[in-house]
């Protein structure tokens, strides 16, 4: 029976470096969303493929004596990665119980002896956010995480901060409204210092449509600012304009673009997320 607590942040344990990181990080988005925290190691089988079908080559007895050896070494292999996972467990439980302070997290674990893939797909409509390190494996993967997933994902560097200021990229596509929606009816970001940045043309359109959302979060209590800049590439515009102004969190929508547009200009999740410096917040394609 599953362990799974609704609405929880689900601090995803996968790379040794970033370990620390996805606890404080996940530590501040529960404090902020009061909600409790996940703790998930997953850890895939040991799988063992042969390339060449051996049947035949060996004499019954050997045949069998390898078998058994094989499926030995497999358990072994097996009961070493679970024990490892139940010791970072209990080690990240420690350390968020050492850091929590006067906002008292409701802890918990979750262990899977699965893919990391398959692990986040198992907590995901269960989740209000998961919190996972920059280094999953490589960044594609990353990405292909991220697509798939229906839940908002936070990503964080070795280290965290909690941020003072953030960067939500306005964009007036059906995700970024849905996330607007999100951060206006949660508290993640509601002691932040918020500039809201579109990158377009600078027309009448474009100029509603950012003021309707900066009247939307200043009415539900955020501190905000506005610009509208203009430019070609919006991955270089919002990164210069974070440097600029030193903002130490990134909010956008994820893999907005329609599928055409990633083939013939490139996918601007992919390109902030390895441009990205700072904890980035993204929001799942509607």
């Amino acid at each position: 029976m599953s362990n799974l607590r609704p609405d929880s942040v689900i601090a995803c344990l996968d790379c040794p470096s970033h370990v620390q990181a996805v606890l404080n990080a996940s530590l501040w988005a529960a404090k902020m969303l009061q909600a409790p925290v996940g703790l998930l190691h997953a850890a895939p089988s040991v799988h063992r493929k042969a390339a060449v079908d051996y049947s035949g080559c060996l004499v019954a007895d050997d045949g069998n004596h390898l078998l058994n050896q094989l499926a030995l070494e497999e358990k072994d292999s097996n009961g070493k990665l679970r024990d490892q996972g139940r010791l970072l467990l209990k080690q990240a439980e420690s350390y968020c119980e050492q850091q929590q302070g006067r906002y008292q997290h409701h802890l918990y674990t979750v262990h899977r002896h699965a893919s990391i893939a398959e692990s986040l797909d198992y907590v995901d409509e269960s989740a209000q956010l998961v919190v996972i390190g920059h280094q999953v494996t490589c960044k594609d993967t990353l990405s292909q995480l991220i697509r798939a997933s229906r839940c908002p994902t936070l990503v964080t560097h070795e280290t965290f901060k909690a941020p003072k200021t953030a960067l939500f990229a306005f964009d007036n596509r059906p995700t970024c409204h849905a996330l607007l929606d999100w951060l206006c009816s949660n508290a993640l970001v509601r002691n932040t210092s918020l500039h809201v940045v579109m990158v377009g043309e600078e027309n009448e359109r474009n100029k509603d449509a950012l003021r309707e959302a900066y009247a939307r979060l200043t009415q539900s209590g955020i501190q905000c600012k506005k610009a509208l800049i203009e430019g070609r590439d919006v991955t270089a515009a919002l990164m210069y304009y974070q440097q600029q102004h030193e903002l130490d969190m990134l909010i956008t929508g994820a893999f907005g673009e329609s599928r055409l547009h990633e083939f013939l200009h490139g996918s601007n999740t992919r390109k902030l997320l390895s441009a990205s410096r700072t904890p980035y917040l993204l929001y799942p394609r509607m």
